[in-house]
């Protein structure tokens, strides 16, 4: 092969990670908005990924809705289904430990992932693109409109978190609920209500990168458990807790993954994300952007 023709491929494989990477960076991001709020790994972000997309389905082709006003209706239900989750199987055990909580999450992903496949069965779906199919060519690659989508919205996505994290009272709130609930409930914080955004939030992140990523590769009931991996694991990567090192993290597993599918063999992508996870664990084990 020509190093033109190389050098083609090889900006092919990028872009493809570089897309594949900010949905791992979404998913990481919902992570840690739970965390900053509680310190609770929820093992169900994936599975929320997956609720997005093929909610939008349902909207899209069982009730005949346009596809923008389907794809706003999935990310306001899983908004909605973030909350009452929380509400209804994490409050009511918020002394319980953290062991606990965990595996609440993990049983609160086993019922969505049964209630969509009870729903709409174990098919993959799809949704057509949000502007077209015309194919965009860069230096030989081609760029579809919607990876863009992808990628915009995740750029966009972190800049909002870090500024209403940062910057806003209510986003102050919810990072002092995780340092110190108690202390903050004595300074006037309704510690409650700061938990259940937190979760409420982190799930219209996920339905967010589910219903962009779902006309490009589809999506289906059972999606969610390997997206919650490679989110928490971009999480880690960046640091958890934080905002940026979620989409740095992101997308250096997306990129690895595509280097070494379209490169090597796509049977090692999967160690491929493994390995980069634990050398990242041995050099910094906080995480690239983490506190210690």
């Amino acid at each position: 092969m020509d190093s033109i023709g190389f050098g083609t491929q090889l900006f092919q494989y990028i872009i493809t990670g570089i897309t594949i990477g900010s949905v791992y960076g979404l998913v990481a991001l919902g992570f840690n908005i739970i965390y900053n709020s509680t310190e609770i790994i929820n093992l169900a972000q994936g599975d929320f990924v997956m609720l997005g997309g093929m909610s939008s389905v349902f909207f899209l082709t069982v009730l005949h809705l346009p596809l923008a006003i389907s794809v706003i209706l999935a990310v306001l239900f899983a908004f909605i289904v973030g909350a009452l989750l929380e509400r209804i199987a994490i409050w009511p055990l918020k002394n319980a430990n953290q062991v606990t909580l965990i595996l609440i999450t993990l049983a609160i992903s086993l019922i969505l992932e049964g209630s969509v496949m009870l729903i709409l069965g174990r098919n993959p779906y799809g949704l057509p693109y949000f502007t077209g199919s015309k194919t965009i060519f860069l230096f030989g690659a081609a760029i579809f409109p919607q990876y863009i989508w992808v990628i915009g919205i995740s750029a966009v996505t972190v800049v909002v978190m870090n500024y209403f994290f940062n910057k806003t009272v209510t986003g102050k709130a919810m990072k002092a609920c995780s340092d110190n609930p108690t202390s903050a409930s004595l300074m006037g914080i309704p510690v409650k209500k700061m938990i259940l955004l937190s979760f409420a939030i982190s799930a219209l992140i996920g339905a967010v990168a589910g219903a962009a990523i779902t006309p490009s590769l589809l999506m289906e009931y059972d999606r969610g458990p390997m997206l919650t991996i490679k989110g928490f694991a971009a999480a880690i990567i960046g640091g958890l807790g934080s905002f940026g090192g979620a989409i740095v993290g992101g997308l250096i597993l997306g990129i690895s993954e595509s280097l070494f599918a379209g490169l090597i063999s796509s049977g090692y992508k999967d160690a491929a994300s493994l390995a980069i996870l634990l050398l990242i664990l041995f050099i910094k084990p906080s995480g690239m952007f983490g506190k210690k």
